[in-house]
């Protein structure tokens, strides 16, 4: 093999290693540029929710300080929207089983069928 076909050879190679530098280099500085973008969102989002948690944020009274009637009787509120919940929610349960229990074999024919022949 001739020299000059040696530095042909290399010749390409190193143009083909700058080449790919330079393509991955285009493709880093995009993602780059791109996560850039997403953290300047990110923080704008971040900014908002600061400000909506300061809008939000309520005073803390300590209920060692309230009135011992007005406790009670939010205590009491509480406990009876629990207990009509919890009715409701069994009241709702107790109706699922029902549905689930109790079907007329002659509304579903063809997977009852055998309940509905007479022998």
């Amino acid at each position: 093999m001739p020299w000059w076909s040696w530095l042909v050879i290399w010749t390409v190679l190193v143009l083909g290693l700058l080449g790919m530098l330079a393509f991955f280099a285009w493709w880093l500085f995009r993602k780059v540029v791109a996560a850039g973008r997403e953290a300047a969102a990110l923080m704008d989002k971040a900014e908002v929710l600061s400000r909506r948690a300061d809008e939000l944020h309520e005073r803390f009274e300590p209920a060692v300080l309230a009135d011992a009637d007005e406790l009670r009787a939010e205590r009491e509120d509480e406990r009876t929207r629990r207990a009509y919940a919890r009715q409701a929610r069994r009241d709702a349960r107790v109706r699922r089983g029902r549905l689930l229990v109790d079907v007329d074999p002659a509304t579903v024919p063809d997977r009852f069928a055998h309940l509905l022949r007479r022998t």
